[in-house]
This record gives structure tokens, sequence and C-alpha cells, in this order.
């Protein structure tokens, strides 16, 4: 129905503690029962723990931020006259360089050294500073993986965050298989076609810049450097959540290519659906299976090679809730 999706399990990088590892500060876990009940079967763990690669044992003394929000430093929370901060960083640059071959990462919430927002910066007086901060370890790793899809575990549990994390791994993952066949001029421009819908359902302003970018290519150019370029853009695109109005833009688009093939009733039938999904009375699976149903009846090759049909794998079910 659509461009395949890898045949490789895509490698996810997670903090250990989320597995079930027992890694935390007191000796114990977080596992997490939706990546290890209902992502598992789809993706290779590479498990990491900063605070334990830095040295420190468990159990152990729990750790915080301090200071300024921005540029926080990481104590003890009982001894504050050791600094953390530099090995947590250091750390985060190196599993950066090192692991290459992951596809995104969930880290834990709140974590000091592995909480993304939203973690508490203590000030002399001890209470949080009024802005939160970032875990000093996810900041490092961050900043030198900016493309790299990345989310919390907590956030995870929201319907709508957790489709746009896992369409955005696995975008990733086919980008890297797209390198290693190699990146030409019309790969670039294959690889584009594929995606056109699923960007337009994120984000529309991107669709039409990246489609200049592409559009502007010349045979002088080096596909290396466009790709690197048109990639980037790309994974910061997919970072906006899909609305109900724009999933319903595109709908009404791939339906468009159906208007010659359908009879008036099928045609009413998918228009209500439509409608209805915008209106939050069924969820996205419902219209687009309809749709697929008559793409089977009357292939098009060039919508049957979207991302957007089929983003990942159909058994997550990520689009029976949004």
């Amino acid at each position: 129905m659509n461009a395949p999706l890898s045949s490789r399990k895509p490698r996810l990088a997670i903090s250990a503690c989320l597995t079930g590892l027992n890694v935390r500060y007191n000796a114990g876990h977080k596992a997490s029962s939706l990546c290890l009940d209902l992502l598992d079967e789809h993706f290779d763990w590479v498990p990491l723990c900063p605070e334990v690669a830095i040295g420190l044992g468990t159990p152990r003394e729990p750790i915080r931020l301090v200071g300024d929000p921005e540029h926080p430093v990481v104590t003890g929370t009982l001894n504050s006259t050791t600094d953390f901060t530099g090995p947590l960083r250091e750390y985060g640059e190196q599993m950066a360089e090192q692991i290459d071959d992951i596809c995104g990462y969930i880290f834990m919430q709140k974590s000091p050294s592995c909480g993304l927002e939203r973690v508490k910066v203590y000030q002399d007086e001890g209470r949080p500073a009024q802005r939160a901060g970032r875990g000093v370890y996810a900041a490092a790793f961050c900043a030198r993986r900016p493309d790299l899809p990345v989310e919390e575990e907590g956030r995870l549990h929201d319907p709508v965050l957790r489709e746009n994390f896992i369409a955005r791994v696995y975008t990733y993952a086919d980008w890297q298989s797209q390198l290693r066949q190699g990146l030409s001029r019309d790969a670039l421009t294959r690889f584009h076609a594929r995606y056109k819908y699923l960007l337009m359902a994120h984000n529309p302003q991107a669709y039409r810049s990246l489609g200049r970018l592409l559009g502007s290519l010349n045979r002088d150019d080096d596909p290396a450097h466009i790709g690197s370029q048109y990639f980037s853009q790309l994974m910061q695109a997919l970072r906006r959540c899909a609305s109900r109005g724009t999933h319903g833009n595109v709908l009404q688009h791939l339906s468009g290519y159906l208007r010659n093939d359908l009879d008036r009733a099928d045609k009413a039938e998918l228009q209500q659906l439509i409608g209805q999904y915008q209106k939050g009375v069924v969820p996205l699976v419902v219209p687009l299976t309809l749709l697929k149903h008559h793409l089977r009846n009357h292939p098009d090759p060039y919508l049957m090679q979207q991302a957007y049909l089929q983003p990942h794998p159909e058994n997550l079910g990520l689009r029976n809730a949004i």
C-alpha cells in the first residue's frame, strides 16, 4: 500500500531504569510498561544510565540541578561540594558520537541527568527556581544530535505525542537506510515524494519550503550537502504534531485522486467519515481505513508509496487513538 517500513528493527536508546534495570539512586528501577509491552516487539533497545556510567554507585546519594536554569550545575542533594556537571556533559557528548546507529531516544522524565524539560533547578534557599531546566546529560546529547527523535517516557502516554514520536523514528530509520544505499539527486527527490503528505499533515509551511528547496536543485549541487539540509529541516518540521485539521486536509487531497474512480455513494461515505474525524467523532484510523480500501480497488502508484498511509507498523494501533 505504501513505501515499506525498514526490514531492520530500529534501535532506540533508552534510559536504563525504564527497561527495569536497577540503576536508580535507591537501587530500584522505573520499568515502563509502555516501552516493554507496547513497543518492545518493534524496537531494539540500547539502555544507558549516565549516572552509573560516570561512576556513581547504586544505591547512591540523589543528585539535583542547582543555580542558573539555563546553565545548571549538578551536585549531590546532601553534599553540594561535588560537581558532576562536567562528567555528565562529557558522557552525553561521547554517547552522541558513539551510538550513531540509533533512530531515537526515550529519556526518563524529571531526571537531573536525563530529563528533557521541566526538571527542577534548586536555588540557594532550597526552593526550585521559577524556570525549570533540562538534564545535563540529555542537553549535551541532544545538542550533538539535533535531528534525532527524542521524547520523555511520561509524554509518550499521550496518544498524539506517542504517534508523532514513532512516526519520526521510522522516518529517521528510512533516511538512514537511504544513506546506506547512496544519496543521489534522484534518490533525494524520490524520498521527498514518499514523505510529501506526511509532511503536509505535520507542517504545511515546511511542506512548501522543502518543495522549493528540492525544486531549486541543479546538476552541479552536491546531493549529500543538500540532503543534509533537507533532512534536518524535515525532522524539525515533523516535530510539530499533526492536528485534525491538517490530517483532514491531507485526507481530502488523497481522496481527490479517486474522484474519477468512486461512485457518488462511495464519495459521500468517504467525505462523511473525513468530516466526522475532523469533528472528533471518530479516530483517524476510520477514514484512513476506508481510503486504503478504495486505493486497493483503484491503485495509484504515486499514492501507494506514500509514507503517510503507514508511517509505522499497523499493529501498534497508534492511529486508533488520535
